[in-house]
Formats: C-alpha cells, sequence, structure tokens
C-alpha cells in the first residue's frame, strides 16, 4: 500500500504569489493558471471565488506566465488576467487528479492501486509576511489509475478523455491529441477524502543544509519518519512527488478525515 504527495496549486513561478493561510488557520487552495486558453474550463482567475476572504483568485496577482518552464513568452495582465482559465487540478469536487511531469510524478502516480493515496501539498503564506511553507491541504483515496498516451491507438485515447470530463488535462485535449503530446495518469479518487477546511499540516522547513550557503526548503524531519517517506529526496524547492510507505488506512489515521478533523 502506497501514499503519493504531489505538489499542487498557484505559488510564485506562475501567479507571482501564494495562496494566503490565515490566522484563523483557514486557507485558500488556488489552483495554477491554465497554460493554454484552449480548454473547456469554465473557471478562471477571475471566477475563482476565495473561501475564507472577499474576492477572487485573481486579487492575488497583477500578472500571470502561463507557462513559467520554458519560454515565458506571455505574460498576460490587465482585463485579460480576470479571463484567464485555470488548471483545475485536482479537482476536489469531481475528485479527479491528472499529471504529465515526468520527474517522478508519472511512474509513481501510475503505481498507485484502489485503496491507496495521493495527498496534495502547496505552498501558503501569512498575511503577516511570515516565512511561506509547504503545508498538506488535503487527499484522496485512490478508486482507479489510467493512463493516456500519444502513441496509443487514438480511438483509445480519446475513450480514456472522453471517460474523464473533468479532469483538466481531458479538458484541455484537443480533438483526442493531449497537450504537448505527453503521457499523462490520470487518477480517479473517491472518499475518504477532499479538500481540508482550515488547519493544514505544514511538511517543509527552512534552514541551511550542511555544506550549503543558502537556506532551502526541506521535508521536515518528523514528516519523514511519520510518514514513511521513500522516495522523492529531502529538498522542496521544486515540488517533487514522495512516495510513501503507507496504507491509505495508517495515513488517514495520521492526518484526519476532512469534514471530520477536530479544530487545533
Amino acid at each position: 500500500m502506497t501514499v503519493v504527495l504531489a505538489g499542487v496549486g498557484a505559488d510564485s513561478t506562475n501567479v507571482g504569489a501564494l495562496a494566503p493561510l490565515y490566522d484563523d488557520d483557514r486557507f485558500e487552495y488556488v489552483p495554477i493558471p491554465e497554460k493554454t486558453r484552449e480548454t473547456t474550463e469554465s473557471e478562471t482567475l477571475g471566477s475563482w471565488e476565495l473561501r475564507a476572504d472577499d474576492g477572487v483568485a485573481a486579487d492575488l496577482t497583477t500578472r500571470i506566465t502561463p507557462q513559467p518552464v520554458g519560454d515565458g513568452a506571455e505574460t498576460v495582465t490587465g482585463d485579460a488576467l480576470a479571463s484567464w482559465p485555470l488548471h483545475r487540478d485536482p479537482n476536489f469536487e469531481a475528485l479527479t487528479y491528472g499529471e504529465h511531469r515526468t520527474s517522478g510524478y508519472v511512474s509513481r502516480l501510475r503505481a498507485l492501486e484502489p485503496g491507496d493515496v495521493v495527498g496534495f501539498y502547496a505552498g501558503l503564506r501569512r498575511p503577516d509576511g511570515d516565512r511561506a511553507h509547504r503545508y498538506l491541504i488535503g487527499y484522496f483515496t485512490v478508486d482507479d489509475v489510467v493512463v493516456a498516451s500519444p502513441d496509443m491507438p487514438r480511438a483509445e485515447r480519446e475513450a480514456i478523455l472522453a471517460a474523464h470530463p473533468d479532469n483538466a488535462h481531458a479538458k484541455r485535449a484537443q480533438d483526442g491529441d493531449l497537450f504537448l503530446e505527453k503521457p499523462v495518469v490520470i487518477v480517479d479518487g473517491r472518499e475518504p477524502g477532499g479538500l481540508f477546511e482550515r488547519d493544514p499540516i505544514r511538511i517543509s522547513d527552512y534552514y541551511v543544509a550542511e555544506g550549503n550557503e543558502r537556506p532551502q526548503y526541506y521535508l521536515r524531519e518528523e514528516i519523514e519518519s511519520a510518514w514513511n517517506v521513500q522516495a522523492g529526496g529531502s529538498n522542496m524547492m521544486f515540488k517533487p512527488a514522495y512516495r510513501c510507505d503507507r496504507s491509505g488506512a495508517a495515513f488517514r489515521e495520521l492526518v484526519g478525515i476532512p469534514g471530520e478533523r477536530p479544530v487545533a
């Protein structure tokens, strides 16, 4: 049995800001901006309402670079900002998550089995300017895992995408062609699971490691031990995919059930 932790959500590379973690320990989950306007996703930076504050996701920034990794040629500002679509991934309402990152993500996610867990962590910052950290913000129990690949028969690929209409990767696939022609693993979730209402679990520390000159973000040692992290490394600067040797039941007991977790 396995738990995979995936780094998600808006951050300084794609929105220029982190989602807030409020003084009462409520927080915002803000999906990253979509890399293209060619998507059927209806949620935009201007329509995504903040959960614990008046306003929308577009209020958190003044400009975005939809493809921050790569040429970064397009910058979106002004009136166009509010209408830019979101890459709603994970979708906590539909309990679906897709991924095409090859840095351990696709391989670890496609190995998940029913009953395993995929957890989601994001960068959050306190409004008073305290140092930002990575926090577990939710998870869901795995129901099924499928892979859509550009080298499979088109009819088979189209059938997979059609069966996952709420998944962000299916929404931006054009005529059955995957974005950037990358294989996509799609995780279907089931309860127990969902987005935490409050009290996200901090999983990072910030310090100067031995042999380094500058501080960086690292996985907290107590999290690495308690969750039995077996793969992903300790450096958290680039949101690694972590594989934990924990059963879904054991992990849920450690972190609580969304909607049932006691208020700290």
